[in-house]
């Protein structure tokens, strides 16, 4: 089972810059989108249904061609979720769920705080919000793997200039606890205690000291001089097993980076 996650900050962009060659050529499963920032009514081309996927959108309905989440999918799913029932983060467009059996992939768009500190309290309530979903997803007896941006480095190995960005969104200690309280024990910590049984870092279980970024900044020359931040996930359930993880930095598609991970293959109990 191969899954790529992908924040496209604007799939339309993404899209002339050569992203849908490149996502042929990888024959993934599953693909999961970020910030398509478009409406789906805008998306007639052939190219936003890539040929043998099942593709589906989840817009904002909050603001045009702003945040937005997809899900394109070889498979058919037994089932497509986009809510979680809090009208502020599900009508920004930041949550869908595909269902295969008792497989359920899901694309996510963590709010960033870095416009200010509205929106910073914004993050904070969906993480508080977030937090007990996520705790029952784990619980549930389902296998999960959670794409996406998630706006939230996990320790000193996921940026290049961890003191400095102390006291910026994305990096501040309390977001930081709270992403790796919720994970099993590995090498990505900032010291927080790992959860029993917690979600797996599909990346760092691979890389335990990797330092590989997901994002980079427009300004200066950030992603020349590689000074990055890891903010693109795949968080799997322990019973799935990641074999192979690829960031593909270049080409260019968009500020982020494709995610790729495939995983051992899981019985399925449809």
């Amino acid at each position: 089972m191969k899954i790529v996650s992908f924040n496209a900050n604007g799939i339309r962009s993404a899209a002339n810059k050569g992203f849908f060659d490149w996502l042929r050529e990888q024959k993934a499963d599953v693909v999961c989108l970020q910030e398509t920032k478009s409406q789906e009514d805008q998306l007639a081309d052939p190219m936003f249904r890539p040929d043998g996927h099942h593709c589906f959108y989840r817009d904002a309905i909050t603001k045009k061609g702003y945040s937005g989440v997809a899900i394109y999918s070889r498979r058919e799913p037994d089932e497509v979720r986009t809510a979680l029932g809090w009208a502020p983060f599900d009508d920004e467009g930041r949550y869908i769920e595909a269902r295969y059996g008792n497989l359920s992939v899901v694309s996510f768009y963590i709010p960033s705080g870095s416009s200010g500190e509205l929106r910073q309290g914004f993050k904070f309530e969906v993480m508080a919000w977030l937090k007990p979903i996520l705790d029952q997803w784990l619980q549930s007896g389902r296998d999960y793997v959670l794409c996406g941006d998630w706006n939230i480095v996990r320790s000193k190995f996921d940026i290049k200039n961890w003191s400095s960005n102390q006291k910026n969104s994305g990096c501040l200690p309390p977001e930081r606890a709270w992403l790796n309280a919720q994970m099993g024990e590995d090498a990505g910590s900032d010291g927080t205690s790992p959860a029993k049984n917690g979600w797996v870092d599909t990346y760092r279980a691979l890389h335990p000291q990797g330092q590989d970024y997901t994002w980079w900044s427009n300004r200066g020359a950030a992603r020349a001089n590689d000074v990055g931040w890891r903010i693109d996930y795949q968080f799997a359930t322990p019973s799935l097993k990641p074999k192979r993880c690829a960031i593909t930095a270049a080409p260019r598609f968009s500020d982020h980076a494709p995610y790729l991970v495939e995983y051992a293959p899981v019985k399925d109990t449809r």
